[in-house]
């Protein structure tokens, strides 16, 4: 069977003129598609829509789809030449059609493309007047995408379509109150999209079902709005619809001149739809409107139209009304035989179209799909409640878990920081004894003692006193100075001093020492570390001064030539750091000195934490003649703020 529809299609297709050529903005929309493979009807339907009541065109994107395997697409095809199939009265190859489309939409695992081909297919078996067969197809298209959450805006209009659908079924049945809520209902969502078309479509409709109950001025109203939207858009088959529709209520209202009037016009764009459905309405109503106007040869001819065309399409419904006029007609050409057997044809019909299974049908499909709703929402809820049950639990887990780690993470931090503490503490401490060590070099304490002696030795009471007594100072300077991190720059000069003038005593008192302080400076205000200056010194005595014949010198400059600094300067004028670098080489006993390099060890964790950091820099100093004239030793402190 699927093999026959297919060969029918093709048939179809062959017999379709090809002098029309594709363009080539049509192709690169199709070769966009087939790049990005959409499954939006949306996103399809925008680049498509042009072209999509061409036959021609649509044929191209079979080919195109089926050789690319884009099932979103054919899909899609498929269901466009399935309205222009349908609108052309060829109903059985529309539906061939949208299951070829729903099955395309299946393959492609696209809800929103099979609620398309379903609501298609309900709206050909409604204008066929299989009232069961479009209840089910527009129920499942229903159903389909009212659980789509959120719903796209191809969504919302399917959902419209089924609502309207749906309507116009139970106006068949004649259960307006029904069909005009879901009108509305689907009025309400063209609105939200934005689609004139569909608005047009369901004020028709509620117009219909308003006329149906008898509320003829309320009808025109819709009517009017609708034919107002079919006219913004440019609907021949709207306006065509419209104009009969009101034409009929002035029938209604027994105005039947101003119904001719306003249906005579439009019977020729009517005769130029392919959809022959409307056509039928129109003749009805023109026969109708002539009947009451006595013009019963007029009303025969269009009556026999209606009839004769309701039949070669089998429209049930119209059936019905031509059968109905024409008993109207004979009844007043007083042909009562005649009349009887329209009127039973008629009934016929009618009973065809809505029996009492059909309305005990509908009952029962309404039951169904609010119960099925009301489940759908109860397995809803059941789901949301156990993923919420879900998460709370997941949460709960990851944050215990969480918990635990980051007071892990904490602890191991406090105990890396106390290791890291306990290390710069040992650290501090070790440098502290070096110092210390350094600075109470046993040489320096036998050297200083043995030259105090020799005063005593030679008498010198008053010059072993002073000299004793700047000792026993230094010595407790440099004992207190190793509790402390750090003394003002005023006690590190007294100590420097008391420093300098015992080791002075060994170089008989030959080394003019000097400490130059610009006026403006606060030397009680500045903190360094304590006994910084000292290494410098005696670096400056013993490799500087040393081994130097005549003038030997030493300046301690104090400056603040930088807003941020101290700086230091320590000048000797000995021989130079590379005439005492070949002396201690030459030397049997070498000593190791270690004092800058803790002091500058010193100085780095001083100022760990501040803004700036210090500076140490040694100059060689050279006089006229280029030879080496002293060593100069710039150091810049950070202030502390």
């Amino acid at each position: 069977m699927k093999k026959k529809l297919l060969f029918v299609f093709f048939i179809f297709c062959c017999l379709i003129s090809f002098s029309q050529e594709i363009d080539s903005l049509y192709i690169a929309r199709v070769d966009s598609l087939l790049s990005f493979r959409p499954k939006s009807y949306d996103q399809i339907d925008r680049l498509l829509k042009p072209h999509n009541k061409d036959s021609i065109y649509l044929r191209y994107l079979f080919d195109r789809f089926a050789k690319a395997n884009y099932p979103s697409g054919e899909s899609y095809a498929y269901n466009m030449m399935g309205i222009h199939c349908r609108n052309t009265t060829q109903y059985p190859k529309a539906i061939a059609l949208h299951k070829q489309a729903i099955e395309k939409a299946i393959e492609a695992d696209n809800i929103e493309l099979r609620v398309v081909g379903l609501n298609m297919l309900g709206v050909v078996f409604r204008r066929k007047d299989a009232i069961r067969t479009a209840l089910d197809y527009h129920h499942e298209a229903l159903t389909l995408a009212e659980n789509i959450n959120p719903p796209t805006k191809s969504i919302k209009q399917s959902i419209a379509v089924s609502l309207n659908s749906m309507g116009n079924i139970y106006l068949t049945l004649k259960q307006f109150d029904l069909a005009i809520q879901k009108f509305s209902r689907s009025a309400i969502i063209e609105t939200d999209v934005n689609n004139r078309l569909g608005l047009a479509i369901n004020h028709q409709n509620i117009g219909y079902a308003k006329e149906s109950i008898g509320n003829l001025d309320e009808a025109l109203k819709d009517y009017r709005m609708s034919l107002a939207f079919n006219e913004a858009i440019n609907s021949m088959i709207g306006k065509v619809i419209c104009y009969n529709s009101i034409g009929r209520v002035y029938v209604k209202q027994k105005k039947y001149q101003q119904a001719i009037d306003i249906i005579t016009p439009i019977l020729e764009n009517a005769k130029d739809l392919r959809d022959k459905f409307h056509l039928t309405r129109v003749y009805n109503n023109l026969g109708r409107a002539h009947i009451g106007v006595n013009d019963f040869k007029k009303a025969r001819f269009y009556l026999l139209h209606a009839l004769s065309t309701a039949k070669e399409h089998n429209f049930m419904s119209s059936i019905e009304d031509a059968y109905n006029h024409l008993s109207l007609l004979s009844e007043n050409e007083n042909d009562f035989k005649q009349a009887l057997f329209y009127h039973k044809k008629a009934q016929e019909y009618n009973d065809k179209i809505s029996n009492d299974k059909n309305f005990q049908y509908v009952t029962d499909l309404l039951i169904k799909y609010d119960t099925e709703k009301i489940n759908n929402q109860l397995k809803v809820l059941e789901k949301e409640n156990e993923i919420v049950k879900l998460k709370l639990r997941r949460d709960r887990t990851i944050w215990l878990i969480s918990s635990i780690i980051l007071m892990l993470l904490i602890l191991l931090v406090y105990i890396l920081y106390r290791q890291r503490l306990l290390n710069n503490e040992k650290k501090i401490l070790t440098l502290e004894q070096d110092m210390l060590r350094s600075q109470m070099n046993p040489h320096f304490i036998f050297n200083s003692l043995n030259s105090i002696k020799q005063y005593i030795i030679s008498k010198e009471q008053k010059n072993a006193v002073y000299y004793l007594n700047k000792f026993a100072k230094l010595i407790r300077k440099i004992l207190e100075a190793s509790r402390v991190k750090e003394v003002s720059l005023a006690e590190e000069l007294e100590t420097i001093d008391l420093y300098m003038s015992i080791e002075n005593i060994r170089f008989s008192n030959e080394i003019d020492f000097q400490v130059q302080v610009k006026d403006q400076i606060e030397l009680e205000a500045i903190k360094i570390p304590s006994m910084i200056l000292q290494p410098f010194l005696e670096n400056a005595l013993w490799h500087g001064l040393s081994s130097k014949k005549g003038e030997k010198k030493i300046t301690l400059e104090i400056n603040r030539d930088k807003k941020d600094f101290v700086t230091i300067i320590i000048t000797d004028n000995g021989i130079g750091r590379r005439a005492a670098q070949r002396i201690r080489r030459n030397k049997t006993i070498k000593r190791k000195s270690i004092g800058v390099e803790i002091t500058k060890t010193r100085l780095a964790n001083f100022v760990k934490n501040f803004e700036h950091t210090f500076t140490l820099q040694f100059k060689d100093l050279k006089d006229k003649t280029n030879q080496a004239s002293g060593t100069q030793v710039i150091l810049q402190i950070p202030l502390k703020h």
